[in-house]
């Protein structure tokens, strides 16, 4: 028999709402034994059988939710029927744009929390973020395997956020061949190399795709900065929209070096494309300082909250960037600005920038919206999901 968490009276709202957490504040008290990550049920007080989750004792996210099904066993055939179920969601947006690449499990919005998973063409690439992701690997993999036997499986679970689970990093080939050191990937017609091994995240930023296609929107004769620039998509992008120049700025210079075999790939005009190995605050203010000018800036700034202990400091330096990157506008520019903090909320961010604006001294019309990609879908009982936000910006 599982072991049970026991909820305090009246903590079992968010469960009822179908939340996939829940909180050590919550909990009266355990009910048998489990290890980290294993598989418990959660009751009510009263002993009410809720749900079936993961038991995680050294976080502060006690639990996490696996089914709401009492007759639902977490077990490989468990996971191949969430991977099929998520499968069949993606084929509809691949098939539409055109891709080899996309992400196949976003988390708790495809009822698997704790786990991602992206796929850049033949390769899968895992996250497990979780002790109960961690703990449920064999079952996982085994799943992997059974639903995709032609594709090779490697591990990124090397991100600090398991150390809160109590977990060591984990890095290496699951299954199948090893990555090559840069893949070529597929998107809206752009060929872009990706570093499965050492990129940041799984290796790419597949949540902005869509964010830079509508960049060409925008690009067209433009002198373009585009700001934290990683390996050059939005870069490549603005080149393809027609811009007249696209200067990229990253502190990375590996980054930055596949930035301009990117442009090179897609037979782009190198001579109008420049690379600039430098922190993006300071040469913000030295180009302020100096009067340069542009007409569309891209900003795309790595998380800047891991915590709610954090949000006001990262307010600041949301609103500090931007207000920078607006005083180097040219009067009716352009700024794309985004933050992918999951702690800051969206309308938050936009006051952020309307607070920039008056430190500017620049009037901003606030003209399109944008999120994460549809391949990174937001479950209604879960809104933590929406992480991704940002705004296309006319500034006067």
């Amino acid at each position: 028999m599982s072991a049970r968490l026991i909820l305090a009276k009246g903590r079992e709202k968010s469960l009822l709402r179908r939340h996939p957490w829940i909180f050590s504040g919550a909990v009266s008290r355990m009910e048998g034994k489990a290890s980290a990550g294993e598989t418990i049920d959660i009751c009510d007080s009263q002993g009410n059988w809720l749900a079936r989750g993961a038991f995680s004792p050294q976080s502060q996210i006690r639990a996490r939710i696996w089914s709401w099904n009492a007759d639902e066993s977490i077990d490989s055939d468990f996971f191949v029927h969430r991977l099929q179920q998520a499968q069949k969601l993606r084929e509809w947006l691949a098939l539409r744009d055109g891709l080899d690449s996309y992400r196949l499990i976003a988390g708790e919005s495809d009822g698997l929390p704790g786990i991602t998973i992206d796929r850049f063409g033949h390769f899968l690439v895992l996250q497990l973020l979780s002790a109960g992701a961690e703990y449920q690997r064999p079952a996982l993999i085994a799943a992997l395997q059974q639903c995709y036997p032609e594709l090779s499986v490697y591990d990124r679970s090397d991100v600090s956020v398991r150390k809160k689970e109590g977990l060591a990093l984990s890095q290496g080939p699951v299954c199948g061949e090893l990555p090559p050191a840069l893949l070529t990937i597929t998107e809206h017609g752009m060929k872009l190399l990706v570093d499965i091994q050492g990129g940041h995240k799984t290796g790419y930023y597949l949540d902005q795709r869509d964010s830079r296609l509508a960049t060409r929107r925008y690009s067209a004769g433009k002198r373009v900065l585009n700001c934290f620039s990683y390996t050059g998509g939005f870069a490549v992008s603005a080149l393809l929209g027609g811009c007249e120049s696209v200067v990229s700025v990253d502190t990375s210079q590996p980054a930055l070096d596949i930035a301009r075999q990117n442009v090179e790939l897609n037979g782009l005009d190198t001579d109008k494309a420049q690379f600039i190995r430098d922190d993006v605050f300071k040469l913000l203010r030295t180009w302020r300082d100096r009067n340069e000018k542009f007409d569309l800036i891209v900003l795309d700034p790595p998380k800047f909250v891991e915590n709610k202990n954090q949000l006001a400091g990262a307010c600041r330096g949301y609103k500090d960037i931007n207000m920078l990157a607006m005083q180097l506008l040219n009067p009716g520019g352009t700024l794309l600005t985004f933050s992918c903090s999951g702690l800051m909320p969206t309308d938050l961010f936009q006051k952020i920038i309307a607070d920039a604006a008056l430190d500017a001294h620049r009037d901003v019309q606030f003209i399109e919206q944008f999120r994460q990609a549809a391949d990174h879908p937001v479950i209604a009982s879960y809104p933590e999901g929406l992480y991704l936000k940002g705004f296309a910006c006319r500034v006067l």
